[in-house]
């Protein structure tokens, strides 16, 4: 459904075909996980509470093989160690499994993301949703989809009707006092606030209306390249926690329907709420 759309809404030349196999490998690296969720998966540790499956380097494995058969001059950064970029102008940026530790626990929220980038810039990102069969789908000036049809950020302009999204990142401690002041503060604010684990699907949920708004620190670019650009697509804003330049190699992440944007980055502005960051940058073009 979704390659129709693209379709009738005439693509760009030069995103028709990435576009049309970004979203096949997220269907097939999908449906593996589809497979292999509670059969038993095997965990390994990359650092603390850090971890990896299995099914994470199967998934990759999957990914890549279709990319590198389809563009094998385009480079490819993913989560699972593998950096392939020099002198390419298109760069896929991958995570086969985002929301791992879910996975591994048997929780149903986990998704596959892929992103690409063309002369640095992000240009389509696709994120789908195996267990729920929902494929958010994003090129940059054509819109935003799920399933084919076309999504928008909710209407919500008030704070204290905001539903809001975050996360916990991996190294947790450099950050847990700032992380719980400012938890502290938008759950004082706001609706309520969650945390799922996946937060490339946290970002499409803002994108289609179901969250508001959503933040989070020490990302990596293919946690947020693709659903980022979903939310720019479906009107949304994104941005750094001081309301700048939103950028995927930065590891500060403030997504929201645009209507609440400004009262989100003024409580990350609070005393204590933003943490002194001194993350090793992930290489970039």
């Amino acid at each position: 459904m979704s390659q129709s759309v693209f379709r009738i809404h005439r693509l760009p030349r030069h995103v028709q075909a990435p576009v049309t196999e970004a979203v096949t490998a997220a269907r097939e690296a999908g449906h593996l996980l589809r497979r292999r969720f509670r059969t038993g998966v095997s965990v390994k540790m990359k650092g603390r509470a850090d971890i990896v499956t299995a099914t994470d380097v199967e998934a990759q494995r999957l990914v890549e093989r279709r990319l590198r058969r389809s563009f094998p001059g385009h480079g490819i950064l993913a989560e699972e160690g593998l950096d392939t970029t020099a002198g390419a102008e298109w760069r896929w940026i991958v995570d086969p499994l985002d929301g791992t530790k879910n996975f591994a626990r048997g929780i149903p929220t986990f998704c596959v993301s892929i992103a690409a980038e063309y002369r640095g810039q992000v240009e389509l990102g696709v994120v789908y949703d195996p267990l729920h069969e929902e494929m958010f789908t994003a090129v940059r000036g054509q819109g935003a989809w799920l399933n084919g049809q076309p999504v928008r950020v909710s209407r919500v302009a008030d704070l204290g009707l905001a539903f809001v999204a975050t996360g916990c990142p991996h190294r947790v401690g450099r950050y847990v006092r700032s992380i719980a002041l400012t938890f502290g503060r938008f759950a004082a604010r706001s609706l309520g606030v969650r945390d799922r684990g996946a937060g490339a699907l946290d970002l499409c949920y803002v994108a289609c209306g179901r969250y508001d708004a959503y933040w989070e620190i020490d990302q990596s670019p293919w946690d947020i390249a693709a659903g980022g650009l979903i939310v720019e697509e479906a009107g949304g804003r994104m941005s750094d926690f001081r309301g700048g330049r939103f950028d995927i190699y930065a590891g500060e992440t403030v997504a929201s329907n645009g209507r609440v944007h400004d009262r989100i980055v003024a409580v990350l502005k609070m005393p204590g709420g933003t943490p002194s960051r001194h993350r090793p940058p992930v290489r970039r073009r």
